[in-house]
C-alpha cells in the first residue's frame, strides 16, 4: 500500500531526508524555510532514526557544523532562504575545496538585500555560479513540485557521495509553501560509524590500526599544489556535466515557439503552453531539472527546431545567459520575468511570447 501524504514543499523535504538517511540537519530560521527547521524538530528524529536536529546560533554557525558533520562522512544538511545563503558563501566554498559531500536547501525569496518573504528565482547565479570564493560548482536541482522536494531529498544525497560535492536543491517561496500529495517511500538506514570507514576512506574520523586520522583542509600555500587541486575539481565537474544532466519537454515534438523555465516558472509555462494550444500556436516547454549541469545540448537541439524561445524567470535575466549560451545564436531568444517576489500569470507569458516573436514577426534565424 502506497504512503500517501498531503504536504508543503518544505515539509515535503524535510520528510524526504529522514528517510534518505540523513544523520544531521543544522540550520537557522528565516521565512520562507522555517518549516523545515519546525517539522524536523516535530517529527522527533533523535527518537525515531537517531538523527541530529539542531538550530544553530545563525547560518554561518550552520554551515561550519555542517563541514564538521561531512568530514565524518555524515549524511548532513542544511536549509536556508537567500539572505542566509548568502552568509554561508565562506563555508561552502571550504567545502567544495576539501570535497565534502552535504544536501543544501535555498528556499528562494525575493531580493536583493532583506528584500521580500515572497518567491523568487534571483539566486540563480549564486547557485550556479559557485557563489562563494574560487573555481568551483554545485550541483544544482530544481524542482518544480513538492514531490519533487521529497524526492530530490534522496537524489541530492545519492550525487553528493557520489562525486564528493556539494549539492543545492534550489526552490523558492511558492514551491516551499504549497501543499500537494507526495507518495513516500521506505526508510533508508543510517549507515553505521564502521561502515562509514570502510566506504570513505577520506574520512576525518575513525583512525584504527591500519590507517592514520586524516586531516582534512582547503589551505595549501604551494600554488603548484593548489593549482593541481583545481584541475581535479574542473575534471570532477567535467564529468558531471557528461553524466548527470537533467530536463524534462512538454510538447516540443511539433512546437515552433519554445518557452525554457525552471521551478515555480515552468508550472506557469506549463498553462501557457495549454492557453496557447488553445489558440492554435505551437508552444512548448524546456524545463531544465539540473541548473548545473545545464542541457545546453537540448537547448541547442530545440533551437534549430523553433522560431522563438522565450525564458521565463522571476528575475530580471540570470538562466538567460546559459539559455543563450547553448542556443549559440541561431534563433532569438526572449526574456519575460517578474521580479521582488511577483509570480507571473500564464496570459501574460503568453502574450509577451506573441508580442516579440508572433505578432511582429519579429523572429528569424541569424547566420552570424
Amino acid at each position: 500500500m502506497e504512503d500517501i501524504k498531503l504536504m508543503k514543499g518544505n515539509e515535503a523535504i524535510a520528510e524526504g531526508v529522514i528517510r534518505a538517511g540523513c544523520d544531521g540537519y543544522f540550520g537557522y530560521p528565516i521565512t520562507p524555510q522555517s518549516e523545515v527547521l519546525e517539522y524536523l524538530m516535530m517529527a522527533r528524529t533523535e527518537e525515531r532514526t537517531g538523527m541530529v536536529v539542531l538550530q544553530a546560533e545563525s547560518e554561518i554557525a550552520s554551515i561550519h557544523m555542517v563541514y564538521g558533520g561531512a568530514a565524518c562522512g555524515k549524511r548532513v544538511m542544511t536549509s536556508s532562504s537567500s539572505p542566509g545563503i548568502s552568509l554561508m558563501q565562506e563555508g561552502i566554498s571550504f567545502m567544495a575545496g576539501t570535497e565534502l559531500p552535504c544536501l543544501l536547501l535555498n528556499v528562494v525569496r525575493g531580493g536583493p538585500g532583506l528584500g521580500t518573504i515572497q518567491p523568487s528565482q534571483s539566486d540563480y547565479f549564486q547557485a550556479v555560479k559557485g557563489g562563494g570564493h574560487g573555481d568551483y560548482k554545485l550541483i544544482v536541482l530544481a524542482p518544480a513540485s513538492v514531490q519533487e522536494m521529497y524526492d530530490f531529498a534522496k537524489l541530492g544525497f545519492d550525487l553528493a557521495f557520489k562525486y564528493r560535492i556539494q549539492v543545492m536543491v534550489l526552490s523558492d517561496g511558492a514551491i516551499g509553501q504549497m501543499m500537494e500529495k507526495v507518495v513516500l517511500d521506505e526508510q533508508i538506514p543510517r549507515q553505521t560509524n564502521e561502515e562509514i570507514i570502510k566506504n570513505y576512506p577520506w574520512v576525518t574520523s575513525g583512525k584504527t590500526p591500519d590507517r592514520e586520522r586524516n586531516i582534512i583542509t582547503s589551505l595549501d600555500l604551494d600554488p603548484v599544489k593548489q593549482e593541481k587541486i583545481n584541475i581535479h575539481l574542473q575534471e570532477k565537474f567535467k564529468k558531471i556535466t557528461e553524466n548527470e544532466v537533467r530536463f524534462e519537454t512538454l510538447m516540443c515534438d511539433d512546437a515552433e515557439y519554445l518557452f525554457v523555465a525552471y521551478g515555480s516558472s515552468a508550472r506557469v509555462c506549463q498553462k501557457a503552453i495549454q492557453l496557447g494550444r488553445d489558440k492554435g500556436l505551437k508552444v512548448g516547454l524546456l524545463r531544465p531539472i539540473t541548473l548545473f549541469p545545464f542541457p545546453y545540448d537540448e537547448v541547442a537541439r530545440l533551437a534549430k527546431q523553433v522560431k522563438g524561445i522565450l525564458c521565463v524567470e522571476m528575475s530580471a535575466g540570470q538562466m538567460i545567459e546559459d539559455v543563450r549560451l547553448g542556443v549559440n545564436g541561431v534563433v532569438k531568444v526572449g526574456h519575460f520575468g517578474r521580479l521582488g517576489g511577483i509570480i507571473p500569470a500564464p496570459d501574460e507569458v503568453l502574450n509577451v511570447m506573441e508580442e516579440i516573436f508572433i505578432r511582429e514577426n519579429n523572429y528569424g534565424r541569424r547566420t552570424n
